[in-house]
């Protein structure tokens, strides 16, 4: 049968709920448990009636014949089971008769246990909360497409519920963290998404057009200038989780809207952060997973305390079997033309070095580990070294070949940031879109003194990512961007249109002794997870190529200057 039919059949029936005086879309229901807090009765729940309840959700199974039959309900916290019997809903009978599987209801009835074993309501009253139109998926043939299942997220949240999981874990994860920079007396603020000026990171932004000032904003790729200005007016502890967006390109690790974690602290510096960062996410896994040990996709990850360390100038050199520590950009350059490794023009030292560390050591970076020794050319916003006047004070956290954290020792002298954004106003120049603009109005308010400072950014889709075991950045995102729907599968084909108006819902127990036969059930059943395939390649760090290693930057941008 065609949608097109089945659909006109569920309208038809919305034209018969309305003759027996039932409104298809109802404003409220009287809600007293959850499905989980009733299975969770466990044993004290017994074959005899009990307390009669109220429950509410969506209907995924039914099954039944002549005067009774079971249904499966679905809350937001799991499903439970409904008996329907015509002898004890009289004349609201012809409304469970009237029920498709996807249809919003209400019941009322007494718990009881079925002779299998199953906690179950036995139903004394049924209401009708929401029609439902369109049948639903089927689990092996409605979803096949991952894009459809996040282009149409709504379905993919009832037909697979480990994805309800993950939106929770993602919860704790957040929830974790903010807890523990309150904790530590930290002030959450929030930082403009649309800027005049855009910085703190090397990418390419949106831009959109403000009529009524007649100007052009862009939404942020980075909300570090505005948070360290409130450092400068003796905020001394801020965060924000800012949404900030790149515009390039997306892959398994990459989407043009991301979610970052920022905070900066007066008087620390990057030791001081290290440790801060290295306690708050050695905590969020212990609180997502349950402990410091879990598994990410083929990989055992310890999460215990305290982090390694490792210099990105050992590590290079180590790979390449030379030493590169006096940063001499001819040899660096060497290297990467013996790897292959493709750069552009003009890319100096630190851009060489950064191709060679993700190509060549990034990838082998499973288990947390602190990066340390960054050359100052890719962090301008860094303060420099008090031990080696080449490198800047700074970290990067990798986990299973990514890029989840990024920490400084801010630049706290004018003069120097003045410098920084001058020597990023010639790379811009001679044709680097990704360069710094110069921000005088930061440089002002740095003239006016801000007190030295340590400064943290994590990628909060990577890290939940990793905790909730997810191939893609797009698994753990509600809504990830997607490329235009037309063309793309459709949800609701016709066969699998006709598989969930028909499926036998083979998990329902038999009706109890007394109860009359059984028929072909109407089932919609969740169907096993599956991960996104990886999209296009994201750009990779400034002044090399697109690479298949996996990407630098936390969330879903380029390498920040952070």
């Amino acid at each position: 049968m065609a949608l097109e039919d089945l659909i006109r059949q569920r309208r038809d029936k919305i034209a018969q709920w309305r003759d027996i005086g039932v409104a298809p879309y109802a404003y409220s229901y009287a809600v007293t448990h959850s499905a989980q807090e009733l299975l969770a009765r466990g044993d004290r729940v017994t074959q005899e009636p009990g307390e009669v309840v109220g429950v509410a959700g969506r209907v995924m199974a039914l099954r039944g014949h002549g005067k009774a039959g079971f249904a499966h309900l679905l809350d937001g916290s799991g499903k439970i089971q409904l008996y329907f019997r015509a002898d004890h809903l009289g004349d609201q009978f012809r409304r469970y008769e009237l029920l498709d599987v996807g249809d919003w209801i209400g019941v009322r009835g007494a718990l009881f246990r079925t002779r299998t074993g199953e906690i179950t309501i036995r139903v004394d009253a049924v209401e009708l909360l929401a029609k439902a139109l369109r049948p639903l998926p089927e689990k092996w043939h409605g979803l096949r497409d991952p894009e459809t299942r996040f282009r149409q997220r709504y379905a993919d949240l009832f037909m697979n519920l480990e994805v309800r999981e993950v939106v929770r874990r993602r919860a704790r994860l957040v929830a974790t963290l903010r807890e523990g920079l309150d904790r530590r007396g930290f002030l959450e603020v929030e930082t403009p998404v649309l800027q005049p000026l855009y910085g703190g990171a090397f990418a390419r932004p949106f831009v959109t057009r403000h009529h009524a000032l007649d100007m052009e904003l862009y939404l942020r790729i980075s909300n570090e200038l505005y948070l360290k200005r409130l450092i400068v007016g003796g905020l001394e502890r801020v965060y924000e989780f800012a949404r900030d967006f790149r515009n390039e390109g997306m892959d398994r690790t990459h989407n043009p809207e991301f979610t970052m974690l920022e905070f900066y602290q007066a008087f620390a510096d990057v030791s001081g952060m290290l440790s801060l960062t290295e306690a708050l996410v050695a905590a969020a896994a212990e609180r997502v997973c349950g402990g410091f040990i879990t598994r990410f996709q083929d990989a055992t990850l310890d999460f215990t305390p305290p982090f390694p360390k490792l210099s990105m100038l050992d590590a290079v050199s180590e790979k390449l079997g030379e030493s590169i520590h006096d940063l001499d950009p001819v040899k660096l350059a060497r290297h990467c033309q013996r790897l292959g490794i493709e750069v552009r023009p003009g890319t100096g030292a630190g851009g060489l070095l950064d191709a060679l560390f993700s190509e060549r050591v990034q990838p082998g970076l499973v288990r947390p580990t602190f990066v340390v020794d960054y050359p100052v050319e890719t962090s301008p916003l860094a303060r420099v070294s008090r031990t080696n006047p080449k490198l800047v004070e700074r970290f990067e956290l990798f986990i299973a070949g990514m890029e989840l954290a990024n920490a400084f020792s801010e630049q706290n002298d004018p003069d120097a940031q003045r410098r920084a954004f001058e020597a990023q106003a010639a790379r811009r120049a001679q044709g680097d879109e990704e360069a710094q603009p110069t921000d005088l109005d930061y440089v002002r308010a740095l003239e006016y003194g801000m007190p030295p400072t340590g400064g943290c950014g994590i990628g909060i889709d990577r890290l939940a990512m990793i905790l909730t075991d997810s191939r893609s950045i797009r698994d753990v995102l509600l809504f990830p961007a997607l490329r235009p729907e037309e063309g793309a599968r459709e949800i609701d084909d016709d066969d699998a249109a006709r598989a969930a108006a028909n499926m036998v819902d083979e998990g329902s127990p038999p009706l109890p002794a007394g109860s009359p036969g059984t028929e072909t059930a109407r089932a919609a059943r969740p169907r096993a997870q599956r991960r996104a395939a990886p999209g296009a390649p994201a750009a990779g760090p400034a002044g090399r190529a697109p690479a298949p290693a996996p990407p630098p930057s936390p969330g879903g941008g380029r390498p920040p200057a952070r």
